[in-house]
């Protein structure tokens, strides 16, 4: 019996079966959430197997931790805020870049509760705020109050790991915090435990605009891997579509790898992020976009915010729009 073309086909097959397990490492910028849920949707609905992709995906803790690890090497791709990239090349650069807008109007927003007499950004005067010590919104904050006529000295800020974020509003201990929109049905879920209501007030409504949440990835990926680079957003934008349309099915999918996520929850959290993800933006650029206007407009307000000269950072050079459509 001839074996050389069952031998041939098995080595075929194996060749295959390797380019079918390239690896991919993925990291959060926090704990799987409900606004991640996509990424989980990817996993177990088979985009990223279907691509050839083999994805591990790691929590983080907050934007500025995802980029320096995605710019370390230890991880590929990552996801994260913006504004703490623009921090990052402002303060030496680091080498990574944004492939791909997630969010394009900001998620950032003020949690409070009706007893707090917090019924707008000008009433935070005097009140105390708390906020996760590594968020991106940390550096908007300031100037956010600036643009509205608030000084920043009148309001107390309490910076606390986010795990407390929700329970030390709905024990009063702070009159607001600081927090993404897509979180909002988790801490109000919490804040009814306590017979409270849950009050966000988006910083959208105070003036602040340009892009947020958005898809990295390491210059080495980009410049050794782009057709992995390629594949992943493929995957990754057929991850999102179907998240949008089976909420339901994305928390279900990211339950299967988090047994303690609440479903209900969770999905209600991704459908919170659906407007930052689809919107009247991406209708006119196209979802992914970085449109050069609204991007110097979201470094002009991480400028303002950290005393930088608005010549220091070139926001084109952080993005590479090379992977996108194709």
């Amino acid at each position: 019996m001839n074996l050389r073309p069952l031998l041939a086909s098995l080595a075929l097959a194996a060749l295959g079966s390797a380019h079918a397990a390239e690896k991919l490492t993925v990291q959060l910028d926090w704990l799987p959430g409900g606004d991640k849920s996509f990424v989980y949707a990817g996993l177990k609905q088979g985009y990223f197997a279907a691509e050839g992709l083999d994805v591990t995906i790691l929590p983080g803790r907050g934007s500025a931790d995802a980029i320096t690890k995605v710019g370390s090497g230890a991880a590929d791709v990552g996801f994260g805020g913006i504004s703490a990239l623009m921090m990052a090349a402002a303060e030496g650069g680091v080498p990574v870049k944004a492939v791909m807008s997630l969010y394009s109007k900001q998620p950032d927003s003020l949690f409070t509760t009706p007893g707090s007499g917090i019924k707008s950004l000008k009433d935070v005067a005097g009140k105390t705020v708390a906020t996760s010590t590594f968020s991106s919104s940390n550096s908007l904050w300031p100037v956010v109050l600036e643009s509205n006529g608030i000084d920043p000295s009148k309001v107390k800020l309490l910076k606390v790991d986010p795990s407390t974020l929700a329970p030390m509003l709905a024990q009063g201990r702070v009159d607001a915090t600081i927090n993404w929109v897509t979180v909002a049905p988790a801490v109000q879920s919490v804040l009814k435990q306590a017979g409270k209501d849950l009050v966000v007030v988006p910083w959208t409504s105070y003036g602040l605009d340009g892009y947020g949440w958005s898809a990295m990835a390491s210059d080495k990926l980009i410049k050794e891997r782009p057709d992995t680079l390629k594949r992943y957003l493929r995957a990754l934008n057929k991850a999102l579509q179907f998240a949008i349309a089976n909420p339901d099915k994305a928390a279900a999918d990211l339950k299967s790898v988090v047994p303690e996520a609440d479903v209900a929850v969770i999905a209600a959290e991704f459908r919170s992020s659906i407007p930052l993800l689809q919107n009247e933006i991406t209708q006119r650029e196209g979802f992914g976009k970085f449109e050069p206007k609204l991007l110097a407009a979201t470094w002009g307000w991480v400028a303002k915010s950290m005393d930088y000269a608005p010549a220091k950072v070139d926001p084109e050079k952080l993005v590479d729009r090379s992977f996108l459509g194709k």
